[in-house]
């Protein structure tokens, strides 16, 4: 249980961290980027945006491939019972049984001495 309870909450930062990626990025080619004019920086506006792009990227695969461990990591009991679904198909009726009705009264009680009265 406690390798699952890891693999999600790494799932949520990542989330977390992939919102925030993505709104720093900007579709017209401005965002984190924008407001770097400076002739002599050493990270460039195409830099960055390289650099997002290729965060947004692997923090995507990140998600993808911890979901796949999470699924892997899902704690099952030893003794696991059966399905509930299962359960209520087997505990199911048949719609098209002909009741028995309690008023009915078997064929032995009525003749006992087999039908000479």
């Amino acid at each position: 249980m406690g390798i699952y309870v890891f693999i999600s909450i790494l799932v949520i930062l990542v989330c977390v961290l992939i919102v925030l990626v993505v709104l720093v990025q900007n579709s017209k080619g401005g965002g984190l980027a924008a407001n770097f004019t400076s002739a002599g920086q050493s990270m460039g506006v195409r830099k960055t945006a390289d650099f997002l792009e290729k965060s947004t990227w692997t923090l995507g695969a990140a998600i993808f491939v911890l979901c796949l461990a999470a699924t892997a990591s899902i704690p099952r009991g030893q003794g696991q019972k059966e399905s509930v679904i299962k359960q209520s198909i087997e505990r199911a009726q048949d719609p098209n049984a002909i009741p028995t009705l309690p008023t009915q009264i078997p064929l032995e009680e009525q003749q006992p001495d087999g039908g000479n009265e």
